[in-house]
């Protein structure tokens, strides 16, 4: 019995010690980054991971191999799913937002994206749970000359509001956020 006992309780330590090894060999390569935007009401906290381009095909169709191909829900970002905590009541991509957190979720096209504001929280890689969904929106997408080697989401300040940008490889989508 209490050799069971030790058996059963080495295999979980050995499991546990190999989640966290694995968290932690992933999120080196997909290193945890923040965007914010606290301007003229407009209150905005994301998390997410960026993944490395490493010469691989982006976005495009499936049958070309692209890593995250159009149509398919892709998990915006690395590792655990990207969260963005709005502080006050917004239109994000013209449709309204309660304060909260939520995840945030991408269907990319070849001429526009559809972003998704998701419930659920916390989730790790790409457990989307669409019965979850609070929000979705087409937005518009922009072709950059740069090439980003990382996924990355910054905010460009407009007169009405704010544009966040989900910028990768040479895609960027454009997401409009006005106050309520």
């Amino acid at each position: 019995m209490k050799k069971t006992l030790l058996i059963l309780s080495l295999i979980f330590v050995l499991l546990i010690i190999g989640y966290f090894g694995f968290k932690k060999y992933t999120k080196s390569s997909s290193p945890a980054a923040i965007a914010e935007f606290h301007k003229n009401g407009i209150d905005i906290d994301l998390n997410y991971s960026q993944p490395s381009k490493k010469k691989r095909f982006i976005f495009g169709r499936e049958q070309d191999k692209a890593l995250v191909p159009y149509g398919k829900v892709w998990r915006t970002g690395a590792n655990e799913a990207t969260v963005i905590n709005i502080g006050k009541g917004i239109l994000f991509a013209g449709k309204p937002v309660k304060p909260g957190k939520y995840s945030i979720w991408t269907i990319p096209g070849q001429s526009e994206w559809t972003v998704i504001l998701n419930s659920e929280t916390g989730q790790w890689g790409t457990n989307y749970n669409d019965g979850q969904d609070f929000l979705k929106a087409n937005v518009p997408i922009r072709i950059n000359r740069k090439v980003e080697e990382l996924f990355k989401i910054y905010f460009e300040e407009q007169p009405s509001g704010v544009n966040m940008i989900l910028s990768w490889d040479q895609t960027e989508a454009i997401i409009p956020i006005q106050l309520q």
